[in-house]
């Protein structure tokens, strides 16, 4: 299903030249564990996304040196020839684990961890942020939207104004995971079967004499399928009473039902509301009312609490661009390596609290309330542990240790699954349409307080005991050093 191109060396060049470095101190065949994870929610939200898994696996599977490559690197004056040689007959030979994706994910903890050769783990680090940060960006805006819109449809309009091709194509596939019906991107329909969608444009109606006669020539080529634009020239006083003429004598006489307008300017709560009460009086209750222009969970939401009659929401820009939070913020650090077979530790620290790591190779374990199915609380912890299935168990705040809380009654799911295990793909990748069907149903599983837009619940991401004491020590230990 992906664009098929090389994008091996779709890396930051630093990953190149450590690599080539690695290699040359004798330190290519270290096993590094690494940890991609995220600070921050977009728009200071409660939660975020996961989406993107499944062209990381396309990338990974995909992943070698053509001869350009090598040519391309020689002509540096930088790198080790056997380094090169090293690069020709590359094989990957990784092991990888992922929370799923659709699946709510939250700042701090492990979304995927990738454990291998230095050389090589490092070298996917680009590849791997760009592809879980801009889909898991998408998905989690297109979530907010869907949320906004208490059960209306939302189409993804916003393919002429993404940054770029790629943003295009993988934006309308993230917003479908986070429940949008449908993408104006044809190749996405193509590429991903993401229903295609779209009516037409105001070029279409200015093209012939009147409204009227261009009314008449769409709905007669597409009579089962006629949604019709009227906000070319004034929305009540000629495209609704046009849709509707037009509607009478060429889609009902034709057997059919109208599908619907679209209102794409101008005060849309007042304009819906109004074109509502003329297709209704008109015999049109069935009639939907679609709804674009700028649009995001704000307005959606201040649009249904002002009274509009919409049944749809085309959004564009301001989901393929996540406009109000852009960046997504995820970071790929190193937690720990092997040496002689044991798992050491690593840690980054800072005097910004934010940047300091949590060390190890980890788990992440979502705890849900047995009886409610709610999300309790995640625990990262470190990849051995054993947590009691029916409890209790105590959580405490990383930061403020005293502030604690005993589970009980809750069932446990393990959040990071085996993608690649040594190199090869274990992972049966979902359809899309299992994907939303499980963003939608593991949204259901978080309380209200976490999914409101202003100041959400901060939901509960702890650190076990075991891993809160390695990391203590660990920064005790350099603070001494």
């Amino acid at each position: 299903m992906d664009i098929k191109r090389n994008l091996t060396l779709l890396t930051d060049f630093y990953e190149i030249t450590m690599g080539n470095s690695f290699f040359t101190n004798g330190k290519k065949d270290v096993i590094g564990y690494f940890d991609l994870f995220f600070r921050d929610n977009p728009d200071n939200g409660g939660y975020a996304i996961m989406a993107g898994v499944q062209q990381v696996i396309e990338y990974l599977e995909n992943l070698k040196f053509d001869d350009e490559d090598i040519e391309y690197l020689r002509k540096k004056n930088m790198f080790n020839e056997e380094f090169l040689e090293y690069l020709r007959n590359f094989k990957f030979s990784c092991s990888v684990w992922a929370v799923e994706e659709g699946t709510p994910i939250f700042p701090y903890e492990p979304i995927l961890v990738v454990k291998g050769p230095m050389i090589q783990a490092q070298l996917i680090e680009t590849m791997l942020l760009v592809t879980i940060n801009h889909q898991s960006l998408i998905a989690t805006k297109a979530s907010r939207i869907v949320q906004a819109s208490q059960g209306r449809a939302v189409m993804e309009f916003g393919a002429r104004r993404a940054q770029g091709y790629d943003a295009a194509i993988y934006g309308a596939r993230a917003a479908f995971i986070a429940g949008c019906v449908g993408t104006s991107c044809t190749i996405a329909d193509e590429l991903f079967d993401i229903p295609a969608l779209g009516t037409m444009g105001h070029s279409f109606i200015q093209l012939f004499d009147s409204e009227l006669e261009a009314f008449r020539a769409y709905a007669r080529t597409y009579p089962d399928k006629c949604v019709l634009l009227v906000d070319t020239y004034n929305v009540l006083k000629s495209g609704v009473p046009n849709a509707i003429k037009v509607f009478k004598e060429e889609v009902v006489q034709r057997g059919y039902r109208p599908v619907g307008i679209r209102i794409d300017s101008g005060d849309i709560a007042y304009l819906s509301a109004e074109a509502r009460k003329m297709l209704d009086e008109a015999g049109f209750p069935d009639c939907k009312i679609v709804a674009s222009n700028s649009l995001d969970e704000y307005i959606i939401r201040d649009l249904i609490s002002q009274g509009a009659q919409i049944d749809q929401f085309g959004v564009g820009e301001r989901l393929i661009t996540a406009k109000s939070s852009p960046v997504f913020g995820g970071v790929y650090k190193l937690a720990a390596i092997e040496e002689n077979g044991t798992i050491v530790p690593k840690i980054k620290i800072s005097e910004n609290i934010a940047k300091i790591t949590n060390p190890g190779f980890k788990q992440v374990y979502r705890f849900y309330d047995e009886s409610t199915n709610k999300a309790l609380a995640d625990v990262i912890a470190l990849h051995d542990e054993v947590i009691p299935e029916n409890g209790p168990y105590e959580i405490f705040d990383p930061i403020s240790p005293w502030k604690r809380k005993t589970l009980t009654n809750y069932k446990l799911r393990k959040l990071l699954v085996p993608i690649f295990i040594d190199g090869k793909c274990v992972y049966k990748s979902p359809t899309l349409k299992e994907l939303q069907a499980r963003c939608k149903f593991e949204l259901s599983t978080l309380w209200d307080s976490v999914l409101r837009f202003e100041n959400p619940h901060q939901y509960y991401v702890d650190l076990s005991k075991p891993l809160w004491d390695l990391k203590n020590e660990m920064i005790y230990t350099h603070s001494l050093k």
